[in-house]
């Protein structure tokens, strides 16, 4: 039980000083804020004959663009810049398994990244007047968790990929929009090609989109969202087991093959 307590430790404090050093990262804050700014204007100005029944769709859709972003661009590189900054080797070499001080900067990317859905609400309320409300508060704030917990195990994947394979890395930038599209941030799946559809299913955005969308605007009865749920904590589960894989091989090619370092 201790041991566990040391890692829970960890990775608060770890969470902590991530959180520190983004308030002073321009591009960082452009991901969070500013960027799901553009989207929710962009994305009001094409529904606004929609009325304002479409605008808790958008804070939502323009939120979950900037977690995306967040975690493919700064929680994906949570590795790389200790590399490039010289760090990696002393964090391998420390007690503390290295997935925890991964998990501890995700968990403080995601939880930054939330600001973008306050930040999108501020806009629709203030600029555009229009009356936003969460049809279902309870489970919103169960789905927000679940998405934050979903997404902190998919940036594990993300990070140990990312070092393990720098080529993966140069489409970083590719990578950002399809998965808008994919997981229906912004506008259902539904009008995709058909054949899209399988993909969008095996992405836990996806279901933290279609969970977060539900509870917000009402719509959907309650066993879709309980499908939801279901699906972002199987991802979980599936994201720790293979990051944990992953990580065992992140270290035996700083220990054995004496390449981490490289790129």
């Amino acid at each position: 039980m201790s041991k566990y307590r040391a890692y829970l430790r960890a990775v608060l404090i770890t969470a902590e000083m991530t959180l520190r050093q983004n308030v002073a990262d321009m591009f960082i804050l452009f991901a969070i804020l500013f960027q799901p700014l553009i989207i929710a204007i962009l994305a009001l100005w094409m529904l606004q004959e929609r009325g304002g029944d479409y605008a808790i769709f958008v804070v939502v859709g323009s939120g979950m663009s900037g977690l995306w972003s967040s975690l493919l661009f700064i929680g994906g590189n949570s590795i790389t810049s200790e590399r490039w900054t010289g760090t990696l080797e002393a964090l391998v070499g420390s007690p503390l398994p290295l997935q925890i001080v991964v998990f501890g900067k995700n968990l403080a990317q995601v939880l930054q990244s939330l600001g973008s859905m306050v930040v999108s609400y501020l806009l629709v309320v203030v600029l555009f007047g229009l009356d936003v409300s969460v049809a279902q508060p309870g489970a919103f704030i169960v789905s927000l968790l679940l998405t934050v917990i979903t997404f902190v195990c998919f940036g594990l994947i993300i990070a140990s990929v990312f070092v393990l394979n720098p080529d993966v890395q140069r489409w970083q930038n590719g990578l950002e929009f399809p998965v808008y599209i994919l997981a229906g941030f912004l506008f259902p799946i539904a009008l995709l090609p058909g054949w899209t559809t399988p993909i969008s299913y095996l992405l836990s955005p996806y279901w933290a989109a279609q969970a977060l969308h539900s509870t917000s605007s009402g719509s959907g009865d309650f066993s879709q969202t309980l499908l939801a749920w279901g699906m972002m904590v199987l991802s979980s589960v599936i994201y720790l087991a293979l990051s944990k894989k992953l990580f065992d091989y992140v270290l035996k090619k700083a220990r054995v093959d004496a390449t981490l370092g490289m790129q």
